[in-house]
């Protein structure tokens, strides 16, 4: 037996043992894990699942033991997402220190600041939001006037940010400050900030779906430590590129979304619900053939991120890729609501009323949140602008 069949057998046996049943189902409303010091467990079989997987740096498989992470190889990492889908486990961490903030911290963070924040970040001891678009300062981030004036020994930081997801939640804040006001991009710096420090207020934002996952956050006063700056003084925008990527690709991720989870669910499985089933199938011969056109070009942009994500592995630059990925994953992602809409007729017409399901609210609901991928992560135009300029190479 090969060593990865090896590791195969051990991950399903360790697997069978360790993921309890509930977290093999749909994840139910209000489920999420995203961890944290104030985080609930509605269903306590969610906190075991975190505990179990970041005992062995699941949560982040391909981090370094050292912080953590898994520690596993491309090969290994594989293995252990197959095998996750085979028993259809939930994501055990939901989690932007994962998907954003880990990976530049690998990259650009001192020793003590990985070994400090990255071993917390896999457990789910900290829920951390992203500071970046400001009022006046959104497409052109880098035109951000959030200061961090240094006082000696610490910043003192004043300044508004808007959009900032779930900032009402989050233990901390990885946050773009300007620390030098006579240039632009040069003179930005990246902090992480305590969201308890003296002078943090969060305002949530209701948006048209009647939730409210975004927040303006503002800084007045706010004391910060020196030692929370991470990587050089006046190079945060280097840093701020990266991570951009990193939350490209993973909201990107959304486009080959619809696992049934909460109130979103499957195209395919709300329309045999609510326009019947033949021999297995949607009844509806057009609405089947759309929902089969959208799962093509689902997998084939989920096999286009794995290329591109082992061409980065080797080493490969692929430039203005993120930007292609999300903007296409979040049509894709929009499209699929679209779809689910459509499948459910007139029920899917609901805001509110006891004629209407839970599900059939939730659905409506998360079909208007969709309607904001096309802007969080950088606009659709700024996606286009990117790859005018650095794939076609169109003048400005």
């Amino acid at each position: 037996m090969s060593t990865l069949e090896e590791f195969r057998k051990e991950t399903r046996d360790w697997l069978e043992e360790n993921c309890p049943q509930s977290m093999r189902t749909p994840m139910g409303d209000n489920e999420e894990p995203w961890g944290g010091k104030n985080a609930s467990w509605p269903n306590p079989d969610s906190k075991v699942w975190l505990d179990n997987m970041a005992s062995r740096g699941w949560t982040a498989p391909t981090w370094p033991k050292a912080y953590g992470g898994g520690g596993l190889g491309k090969d290994e990492a594989k293995i252990l997402a197959q095998e996750l889908r085979a028993i259809k486990a939930r994501p055990a961490l939901l989690s932007f220190g994962i998907w954003m903030l880990g990976p530049a911290l690998l990259e650009f963070a001192s020793e003590e600041q990985k070994l400090k924040y990255l071993p917390q970040i896999v457990r789910g001891e900290i829920r951390w939001c992203q500071g970046y678009s400001e009022p006046g300062a959104g497409s052109d981030l880098a035109g951000l006037q959030t200061s961090a004036d240094d006082k000696g020994d610490h910043y003192l930081v004043n300044g508004q940010k808007i959009w900032t997801s779930y900032a009402d939640y989050a233990d901390w804040i990885f946050c773009l400050v300007r620390t030098d006001k006579t240039v632009k991009h040069a003179g930005i710096s990246f902090l992480l900030i305590d969201m308890e420090t003296k002078g943090v207020e969060t305002r949530p934002i209701k948006l048209i779906s009647g939730s409210s996952p975004f927040c303006e956050t503002f800084l007045t006063d706010v004391t910060v430590p020196k030692e929370n700056l991470v990587g050089e003084l006046n190079k945060g925008w280097t840093i701020a590129k990266r991570l951009l990527q990193h939350e490209r690709e993973m909201i990107s991720g959304m486009g080959i979304g619809g696992a049934s989870s909460g109130s979103g669910g499957r195209p395919e499985g709300l329309a045999k619900t609510y326009s019947g089933e033949k021999d297995g199938k949607v009844a509806d011969a057009a609405l089947r053939d759309t929902i089969t056109r959208h799962k093509m070009d689902g997998h084939g942009f989920l096999l286009t991120l794995q290329r591109s994500a082992a061409e980065t592995k080797a080493g490969q630059n692929t430039g203005a890729a993120s930007s292609m990925f999300k903007y296409y994953g979040t049509e894709l992602n929009k499209r699929r609501f679209e779809i689910m809409l459509e499948a459910m007729g007139t029920d899917g017409l609901g805001w509110e009323g006891d004629q209407f399901s839970p599900s059939e609210l939730g659905t409506t609901r998360s079909w208007l949140r969709s309607k904001g991928n096309s802007i969080e992560g950088g606009t659709t135009e700024v996606q286009l602008n990117i790859i005018a300029k650095r794939v076609l190479g169109l003048p400005d």
